[in-house]
């Protein structure tokens, strides 16, 4: 293993784990977001497998366009299920193609802006007092899917879900704690393989889609071009495009929780304008073969976190197995039967340990809450983006508490006297 830059990292971001730890943390990754990857398209009404194999070939260009400097893992975005949706049943894949592709543009042409304009415009409206708060949101939001998960089947509450997420829960926390060397580095895989144990006891787990499902089984690809050729679909684009800007606040807020648990500044090497562009170019990818538009994923952050593995080569692992994987219909079948009980108990740990390096931020840079600027940058940036306060312009156009509150702190931050009147 090579000298880290990150003292605390097992496993920093060009070390290359022996094989067999490889493939584990690897398939640690995959399961990690396996769930909510394939949750997009089966409630838009896409093929799992393309947004699978997408989700993989995505992460990949990531990787390539950022020069293996970034670990960020690619999954389906669910901040474009509503246009889907409503674009699929009312003219066809093509429109949603469209309106994807238009997404990764929006990305492309900010990174163009990026490269002219440079970054330093970020540490300036991005200070600890803002950023902080801002990373416990991305984690704390997510909250409400993970009880809801953790409790609920069929949009009723049972007992069953709840007890295999406390377990599953339990579980993660005692391998995190008590194993060490190799089995120490998969916290997460174990504990969600023995919740899917427990839940395949109390019969929350239905194996018949694997019986079903053939050993190799092709995606179904699709394209922009319909059956009748190409016809431009410009309402696709408006509901769609706009969008992007809620993507790209959780973008930069991912990649600051990155940049924090792994001790690197991404934001200097490799360049805003290239992770930017690595992913605009994995919604373009996606869009082009029949996949939903993709962003980076909070599930293998909180992953990195817990397991201090840091490692490209491991990101790297996760797509390769998500790109064969699509193409094992029974594999792919098997992983889709764990339920969101085991998903949701993991989640509470995955999404706490995200808000934790936000309150890290917190104390690292000594921000102090007895001045009342911070108190009013931080309090409602909480409130707003774990309530999910969002601003919702069409049926189609919703911008989330978390885009709202990252705006919030900003203007605050902007506009605030360093000290208030009663203060001075």
């Amino acid at each position: 293993m090579s000298e880290n830059t990150n003292s605390n990292a097992i496993y920093d971001l060009h070390d290359k784990p022996p094989f067999l730890v490889w493939l584990g943390l690897s398939l640690q990754h995959l399961f990690s977001m396996f769930g909510a990857t394939v949750l997009v398209p089966l409630l838009v009404g896409l093929n799992p497998g393309v947004a699978l194999f997408t989700s993989g070939v995505g992460t990949l260009l990531h990787l390539l366009i950022t020069r293996g400097k970034v670990p960020a893992y690619m999954g389906s975005s669910f901040a474009f299920i509503i246009p889907m949706a409503s674009l699929l049943k009312t003219i066809g894949y093509p429109a949603v193609a469209q309106g994807i592709i238009s997404v990764g543009l929006v990305y492309l042409i900010v990174a163009l802006v990026v490269t002219f304009t440079g970054t330093s415009w970020i540490e300036y409206i991005f200070p600890a007092e803002v950023v902080g708060p801002i990373i416990m949101v991305i984690g704390l939001s997510l909250a409400g899917s993970a009880a809801s998960s953790a409790t609920m089947l069929d949009n009723k509450y049972d007992w069953r879900v709840f007890v295999v997420a406390l377990v599953t829960l339990l579980a993660t926390i005692a391998f995190n704690m008590f194993l060490k060397g190799f089995l120490g580095l998969l916290p997460v895989l174990l504990g969600i393989i023995f919740g899917y144990i427990v839940a395949l006891m109390v019969g929350l787990v239905d194996l018949s889609p694997v019986a079903e499902a053939h050993w190799f089984q092709l995606p179904n690809f699709e394209t922009f071009i319909g059956k009748n050729g190409f016809v431009f679909y410009p309402a696709a684009v408006l509901s769609m495009a706009p969008l992007a800007l809620v993507t790209l606040s959780e973008h930069l807020g991912h990649l600051m929780v990155l940049s924090k648990i792994t001790g690197h500044d991404f934001f200097a090497n490799p360049g805003l304008k290239r992770t930017l562009t690595g992913d605009g170019t994995a919604s373009v990818v996606a869009g082009l073969v029949g996949g939903p538009a993709v962003t980076s994923y909070g599930e293998n952050i909180g992953v990195m976190q817990l397991s201090r593995v840091y490692s490209v080569w491991v990101i790297g692992g996760a797509a390769f197995f998500a790109v064969v994987f699509s193409f094992i219909g029974k594999l792919s079948a098997l992983i889709s039967t764990i339920p969101g009980a085991v998903t949701g108990g993991v989640g509470f740990m995955l999404y706490g340990v995200i808000a934790a390096a936000g309150l890290q931020v917190i104390v690292d840079n000594k921000v102090d809450y007895s001045k009342k600027r911070n108190l009013m940058i931080a309090a409602p940036i909480l409130v707003v983006g774990i309530g999910n306060f969002h601003l919702q312009l069409s049926s189609q156009v919703d911008f989330s508490g978390v885009a709202i509150a990252t705006v919030l702190g900003i203007v605050l931050n902007l506009v605030l006297p360093k000290v208030a009147a009663s203060e001075k």
